[in-house]
């Protein structure tokens, strides 16, 4: 296949949608083994040196392509299981062991290496290639925080980036999707403001909320809550339910790692404050977000399904103002930011549930 005839890998074309950190793994799952991962249709090999520190090379040996992952850690180099190549965390050929009794280091030979952070316990990888990092991986909001419990789930997704942090953010699915679950249909109306900034879609609602048969048990005291959600590019996603004055709250963050365009690997760190009834919910809530979140993996497949059938033509009304946002977002940076950048606005939305 010539370099013409091969198609581009989806990194390859989704603009500066690369230029970003994507979570990889959950830092607990990288141990003595390397392991594979998938972004932007590339994939990549992290592993650890003896000091603990977590790499990430290119998994495809530069030699005949075997994948690395398959290989072993050693003297703080990966080795190729197919012909023993050797490589270090830049990607280096430090030895190849056909070429001398104790083999040879070969320049040219490289593989690409990826820049790693290892933060609020994942661990992220810099997509960006030849342009350098010049952010950090996105900030999982009340991780180490005193008072907040917390907890990752894991979930792979059928369905594309930009539908998923949609159906993350969106209410009016929630009393069909998530009927008896999370919220029911009450006929209630619902105003909220929708801010649209240069990199994120922020929404505050101004209904008394209630979210189903959990609500007695988040909030038994009926505190006054405030929700608000947040869209933050080019794959993150904050819900907040805090009720009183941030006596108690629940917040579900989602960073969502594109696999390829329709798959995605979301993580999704949810902590909560309910003083001293927090050890109660350590059971319960990673059992009934995982059932929530399922319906939600349900949707967004049939979703997905139709979008691979024919491409996107979504015909929105108000209600649908933040979908409308976060797609401008980022079908402008996917477009590597060409003519007019989306310009900063607030609308004022009311919807029913």
């Amino acid at each position: 296949m010539t370099a013409s005839s091969r198609k581009q890998t989806m990194r390859e074309r989704c603009g500066t949608l690369k230029n970003y950190w994507y979570a990889a793994a959950r830092a607990e799952t990288l141990k003595d083994k390397p392991v594979s991962v998938v972004i932007l249709e590339t994939r990549i090999a992290l592993w650890r040196k003896k000091d603990g520190t977590a790499q990430a090379l290119r998994d495809r040996c530069s030699h005949r392509n075997v994948r690395l992952s398959e290989g072993k850690v050693q003297n703080n180099c990966l080795k190729c299981p197919y012909h023993g190549w050797t490589f270090d965390a830049e990607g280096q050929c430090v030895n190849v062991p056909s070429e001398g009794p104790d083999g040879k280091a070969f320049a040219g030979r490289k593989v690409e290496d990826f820049p790693v952070k290892e933060v609020y316990g994942l661990i992220w990888v810099w997509m960006g290639g030849e342009v350098a990092p010049d952010k950090e991986p996105f900030p999982m909001p009340h991780y180490d925080e005193k008072g907040w419990n917390r907890y990752y789930m894991e979930t792979d997704f059928n369905n594309g980036v930009t539908a998923l942090v949609e159906n993350f953010m969106d209410v009016p699915h929630t009393v069909f999707v998530h009927e008896g679950w999370f919220r029911d249909r009450k006929r209630l109306k619902v105003d909220s403001t929708v801010e649209r900034t240069e990199d994120s879609v922020l929404v505050t609602y101004h209904a008394q909320d209630a979210i189903g048969f959990t609500e007695k048990v988040l909030n038994p005291t009926g505190l006054p809550m405030t929700h608000t959600d947040k869209f933050y590019m080019p794959n993150n996603t904050r819900v907040d339910y805090i009720y009183g004055d941030n006596q108690r709250g629940f917040v579900i963050t989602s960073t969502c790692t594109p696999v390829s365009e329709f798959e995605t690997r979301v993580f999704t760190l949810i902590c909560y404050k309910f003083g001293l009834a927090n050890h109660l919910f350590k059971t319960f809530l990673p059992w009934y977000t995982r059932q929530v979140i399922q319906q939600d993996v349900d949707i967004m497949e049939n979703q997905g399904k139709a979008l691979k059938e024919t491409e996107a033509s979504f015909k929105s009304t108000p209600a649908d103002t933040l979908h409308v946002f976060i797609e401008s977002l980022r079908e402008y940076a996917e477009s590597n930011n060409e003519g007019e950048a989306p310009k900063p606005m607030v609308r004022e939305v009311a919807f029913w549930i």
